[in-house]
């Protein structure tokens, strides 16, 4: 019996050529880069002026929201003080919201319960038409909460509510998708925490 990497060569190759293949294709457009610039300066803006992050996505999408907030509170390059972000996750609120109001108002009510004027809510959605997603950043929109959206599959309604929306270009599956939006994450973390605590680089 052959193992799993003799029998699956071809495609573990291929697989890394895809997403190389989807970082290229994202790279290509400065838009892009320029998008990323401005998704930090937002984290960083709303930082230093005493405001926090939230964060929120479905699925694999809800695990990047929640290691985009562990990054702040915890420790991302070097020891710092930690920072005020939060991902909606908590099971016991979530399941309470869906049982009470429906699971497309799971997210919008943590908004209205956590969210302040000057806040930064970022959300996640390969396909940019989640409908839990979408009454987030109207909620948000309302409170004058201010919205990045991450973003595959051309953006979906989400692309054209969002104050930011980034999406992933070429790529059609959740994964490529979601690699990407874990390199978006760390670097817009990495580009506040070089102009806040300088001393880590």
């Amino acid at each position: 019996m052959t193992s799993p990497s003799t029998d699956h060569e071809d495609a573990i190759r291929a697989s890394f050529e895809t997403a190389r293949a989807t970082l290229e294709a994202f790279l290509a457009d400065e838009t892009n880069l320029a998008a990323v610039g401005r998704f930090a300066d937002m984290c960083h803006e709303a930082l230093t002026a005493g405001n926090k992050l939230m964060s929120c996505g479905n699925g694999g999408s809800m695990c990047d929201a929640m290691h985009f907030a562990e990054e702040w509170t915890g420790r991302f390059r070097g020891n710092r003080g930690a920072l005020p972000a939060i991902a909606f996750s908590d099971p016991s609120q979530l399941t309470c919201i869906a049982n009470d109001f429906g699971y497309d108002e799971v997210f919008a009510r943590s908004v209205e319960a956590y969210g302040r004027a000057g806040d930064v809510l970022v959300c996640l959605s390969t396909s940019g038409n989640s409908p839990n997603a979408i009454r987030a950043i109207e909620q948000a929109k309302e409170m004058g909460v201010r919205t990045v959206a991450l973003l595959g599959k051309g953006g979906g309604k989400m692309r054209d509510i969002a104050d930011l929306a980034i999406v992933v270009p070429d790529a059609t599956t959740s994964d490529r998708i979601q690699e990407l939006h874990i390199k978006i994450l760390h670097i817009a973390i990495e580009a506040v925490e070089r102009a806040v605590f300088p001393e880590n680089y």
